[in-house]
């Protein structure tokens, strides 16, 4: 039928219908254009098939088997049955054809199998410069290899005859075959350690990359606990003020009770009894209208509900933030709980209270006359001892904070009552908001005749020391002196019964005669423990008022102690912390740093010190391990002296404290 039609479809007329001879590429594409409707693909594709022939096996000297394999293929596509599969081929989608010829199961299967390109991209390389079974070779111990190869050396010899080295090490005499075998194994042991070698370094390298994603996974978690734990902040904020609006609120409520005019009397009254009531009602009545000026709302401090634990956890000298506290330096610092309230003393004649958790000045306590030397922070009980040589008492949990839009303006907040003001707003230390602290004082203590200097309570009991060379014990109940100790004539009674450990000794140091006589003490029950300027730390029985023993070692003043049941711990100007066994009384451990140590404490697990640089000393009592931590970690030569130097230091759970000599105060994580 197609002979009979010309290309353009009509009748041929007495042609002859033998075909001419034709070239191989005119037979490809006649024959694809009879047999097609829409020969124009067909076309391209006797193209490409024709360029890529041509290409491969070169225009020039075409070959017969070139020639049978183009008539071959011409005689396939002739065929009716061929020509309409390739057609319904061309117009089938891709869809079609995998359905076709792909089951359902199969297809589920791969896209269950898929992986996308960006996570085969990122597909390690193999490296490795040894194959698989060279690393399980090496694996394999030296003693079953050697007697492995034996014997595939045996087998093999016995399936080819033997190799020509085998030949010609038969010939040899018995010692060169001996020392030949001998350099054999050692060579093939030194290349198996050479594959154990690169096997490590890979290990190596895969746990550095676990140890890597680990770390960053815990950053997350980190980032995520930080989070939550501001979220409860937040929310403990927001339930105190829901508190307080209820407490408003019911106030309102009483205020409208009392207002409330009183129910009428039915029973009958005289005239005169009449104008007595209408008197003394408009009086109460007037005496309980408001006036113009409204009191103040005031709030709650907050108070933390929930333990933080997100020091705990973060990497050891982290740090938290940074206050800008005072102006001047530093003299003492207490904080009840990690991100509770911490109380500040500083030589600006300020005592601030700070939220630990919010960063911010909460408060002041306003009363001593002189600056604050010390002072302790015990649940929301603070005392202070002042050069004024007083100590005053305060609960922290009476004071109220007036709401942010009653803040007073900025220029009054950097003005003092003398009117005089900072010249750079910056150096000011932050204003706090208007407190009400009325309620707060609790009581003085004045016995003292010169500066207090150090003080340590416990309960209902508190021990003062004092410039004026003595120790004084308090009753908190009834707020009295009730006991007198003469640091003096402790020292004069010992000198009479032991004049070789226990006479008062000066050092003759320069620098004694500006330390503190007092400079360190702490009390439990009837136990004190002192630390005085002679280097001698004494330890008291309250009881009976003596001294029960001291503790010879320092050669300059002692300026913290801390102990606990077994130790005490002791930092002096003589550059040197002592670890004391209360149990003998000996020295269970010292060492020392460039510096005089000026404030030090410890936790369960760690020794704080600040020794006149500007970092903190911190010695691991567990590992023995020594480390610094604060703003000068990492600083060298002549940068030390662009961070103020660290004054006083204060540890609790991890959590880490200081005080420096510009005023500012560091939170870190130890």
């Amino acid at each position: 039928m197609a002979s009979l039609f010309a290309r353009d479809g009509s009748p041929s007329r007495g042609r002859s219908t033998s075909p001419r001879p034709r070239l191989p590429e005119e037979n490809l594409e006649a024959s694809l254009m009879d047999g097609l409707p829409d020969s124009r693909q067909l076309q391209a594709f006797g193209r490409k098939v024709t360029a890529t022939a041509g290409s491969l096996i070169g225009t020039e000297g075409v070959t017969q088997h070139y020639h049978n394999a183009l008539g071959e293929l011409h005689r396939e596509l002739r065929r009716p049955m061929l020509q309409r599969s390739v057609f319904s081929f061309a117009q089938t989608t891709p869809r079609e054809i995998v359905r076709s010829r792909i089951s359902v199961p199969e297809i589920q299967q791969r896209a269950l199998a898929f992986v996308p390109d960006d996570l085969l991209a990122n597909i390690p390389e193999d490296t490795n410069e040894y194959s698989l079974f060279q690393g399980f070779q090496a694996t394999v111990p030296e003693e079953a290899g050697a007697a492995r190869k034996g014997k595939q050396n045996a087998r093999g010899q016995r399936l080819i005859g033997g190799g020509l080295d085998d030949e010609e090490d038969s010939k040899l005499p018995p010692s060169m075959q001996k020392l030949k075998s001998q350099r054999n194994s050692m060579s093939h042991q030194l290349e198996m350690m050479g594959v154990r070698k690169r096997m490590c370094v890979a290990e190596i390298h895969e746990i550095d990359n676990k140890i890597s994603n680990l770390n960053t996974m815990r950053k997350m978690v980190l980032d995520r606990l930080a989070g939550l734990e501001y979220q409860e902040a937040d929310l403990e904020q927001d339930l105190l003020t829901v508190d307080n609006d209820i407490e408003d609120l019911q106030e309102e409520l009483d205020d409208e009770a009392a207002l409330a005019p009183p129910k009428e009397d039915s029973r009958p009254t005289t005239a005169g009894s009449e104008a007595v009531s209408e008197t003394f009602m408009s009086e109460s009545i007037y005496d309980k209208i408001p006036s113009g000026k409204s009191k103040p709302k005031t709030r709650k401090p907050v108070r933390r509900q929930s333990m933080r634990v997100l020091h705990e956890h973060l990497e050891s000298g982290s740090k938290i933030k940074e206050l800008p506290a005072h102006a001047d330096v530093i003299t003492a610092l207490d904080f009840d709980a990690p991100w509770g309230t911490l109380v500040t003393a500083s030589l600006d004649d300020t005592v601030r209270v700070w939220d630990l958790n919010a960063g911010r000045c909460i408060g002041m306590l306003e009363g001593h006359l002189s600056s604050v030397r010390c002072l302790q922070v015990e649940e929301s009980i603070v005392a202070t001892g002042s050069m004024d040589a007083t100590i005053r008492l305060w609960d922290l949990s009476r004071a109220e904070y007036a709401p942010q839009d009653n803040r007073i303006n900025k220029h009054e907040a950097e003005e003092d009552e003398d009117g005089l003001a900072f010249e750079n707003s910056a150096d000011a230390p932050p204003a706090p908001p208007p407190t009400i602290m009325q309620d707060v004082p609790l009581f003085s203590l004045e016995s003292h005749v010169d500066e207090v200097t150090a003080l340590h309570f416990k309960g209902d009991t508190l021990v003062s020391g004092s410039a004026d060379k003595t120790l004084r014990q308090w009753d908190l109940v009834k707020g009295r002196c009730v006991q007198t100790l003469d640091v003096l004539w402790a020292a004069a009674q010992a000198t009479a019964t032991n004049t070789s450990s226990s006479e008062w000794r000066p050092t003759g140091r320069q620098s004694d005669a500006n330390a503190d006589f007092v400079g360190a003490i702490q009390v439990f029950d009837a136990a004190l423990a002192c630390g005085t300027a002679d280097g001698m730390v004494r330890l008291w029985d309250l009881r009976s008022g003596q001294v029960h023993r001291s503790l010879v070692g320092h050669t300059g003043p002692v300026t913290a102690l801390q102990f606990d049941d077994v130790h005490l711990v002791t930092g002096s100007a003589d550059r040197s912390i002592r670890i004391w066994d209360l149990r003998t009384g000996s020295i269970y451990d010292a060492y020392a740093y460039d510096n005089p140590v000026t404030s030090m404490m410890f936790d369960s697990r760690r020794i704080v010190s600040a020794a006149g640089e500007s970092v903190v000393k911190v010695y691991d009592k567990t590992d023995g391990r020594h480390w610094s931590c604060g703003p000068g970690v990492g600083v060298d030569g002549d940068d030390k002296t662009s961070h103020s130097l660290i004054e006083r230091v204060r540890i609790k759970d991890g959590y880490l404290v200081e005080g420096r000599k510009d005023g500012t105060v560091g939170v870190w994580s130890c």
